[in-house]
């Protein structure tokens, strides 16, 4: 028999998550020098990592020998103590994406069903399909979750509802009031993960603490790895009642953030100025983008991320030409968007030659 055979069959459906390309096999790729590629694909720090966060590593690679700490103690407290919870009520995971795949393992199987949005973080999909669930797709409007549709869409089967804010790919933000109201309204058997890897960028973000005090079902996730340039390490976290964090912490594996990863994230919590260092070029750079795309013409989607969604006319073409210049983009055809392409938000050099090369004839 084959490896196929022996496989469990929705396995052999189960889609690839395909990455953004790395500047050094575009070089390779293209035949172009490193050093003269930028990439503004993945929702990165263009400023890079947070300082207080590399010293740490620097102090910690002395006891690479060691095995990390196995239950995240010193980081989770560090968290509750931010956040005004209790340490049992942090989950941390490798990256915010093991957290989605964990919530998978306790709550998903055959003959359920998850709600999200359409567009939203592919990701949430493949969990969905990796545990032979149903996903149950709900088209955005003007680019942002229509709650009521998602909410409407919720039946006996729904175990789970994914909801991002800001979503990727759109960068589109629901109001705190709009989803305090939809979590509210879910019926009891069904959980809400909420994504909120971009809420740093935000000035006043929702925040839904009130929700885990009222002790409703719901799991809000963040990330290291994008205001705190930490995407290397893969740190991810998040916050719930106790007894969701428990279920979580019964199927991830021992040891699944490494101390590299801890003792970084546990640094960039201090290092409040590169935060907001990061948070105004965020600012500076998506009005420079906005002016940019309106004098070339183009649509792009107002955004509360670090990244935006441009309307470009064939999107795969565009990303291989700007490819060619030493520009990577994110081609986002496979969110169902063939015309768009999405950018992130860079340094001022890095968007004006973005901007140079979108504006160059083909």
């Amino acid at each position: 028999m084959t490896y196929a055979e022996l496989a469990k069959p929705h396995v052999l459906s189960q889609p690839v998550y395909e990455p953004g390309k790395p500047i050094e096999y575009v070089a390779r790729e293209l035949g172009l020098d490193p050093s003269t590629i930028i990439k503004v694909a993945s929702n990165e720090n263009p400023l890079g990592p947070s300082p207080k966060a590399l010293q740490a590593v620097r102090a910690v690679l002395k006891e690479a020998q060691l095995y990390p700490d196995g239950g995240c103690v010193r980081l989770r407290e560090k968290l509750a103590a931010k956040l005004g919870l209790e340490p049992t009520q942090i989950a941390v995971g490798n990256g915010s994406n093991e957290l989605l795949e964990l919530l998978g393992e306790v709550f998903l199987g055959a003959g359920d069903e998850v709600v999200m949005g359409k567009p939203a973080f592919i990701v949430y999909k493949l969990v969905t399909m990796l545990f032979g669930a149903t996903a149950v797709e709900v088209p955005l409007v003007n680019h942002t979750h229509d709650l009521k549709a998602m909410a409407a869409a919720v039946t006996p089967r729904t175990k789970l509802v994914y909801l991002a804010c800001p979503n990727n790919p759109t960068g589109t933000a629901n109001s705190q009031e709009e989803i305090l109201a939809f979590v509210r309204g879910l019926p009891d058997h069904v959980v809400c993960a909420y994504d909120e890897a971009y809420a740093e960028y935000q000035e006043n973000p929702p925040d839904l603490r009130p929700l885990i005090a009222e002790g409703r079902k719901v799991i809000c996730l963040r990330t290291f790895s994008k205001i705190y340039g930490l995407a290397g390490f893969r740190v991810g976290y998040g916050y719930a009642t106790a007894e969701l964090v428990a279920l979580l912490n019964r199927v991830r594996q021992p040891f699944n953030v490494n101390s590299v990863g801890q003792a970084a994230a546990i640094a960039a919590l201090d290092d409040e100025a590169f935060v907001q260092r990061s948070r105004r070029v965020n600012k500076a750079g998506l009005r420079q983008l906005a002016k940019g795309f309106k004098q070339l013409g183009l649509e792009m989607v107002p955004s509360a991320a670090n990244f935006v969604l441009v309307k470009v006319g064939d999107g795969d073409a565009v990303f291989q030409r700007l490819q060619r210049a030493g520009v990577i983009v994110r081609p986002v055809r496979g969110y169902g968007l063939p015309e768009w392409v999405r950018v992130t938000v860079g340094t001022k050099a890095q968007n004006e030659k973005l901007l140079a090369v979108l504006g160059t004839p083909a």
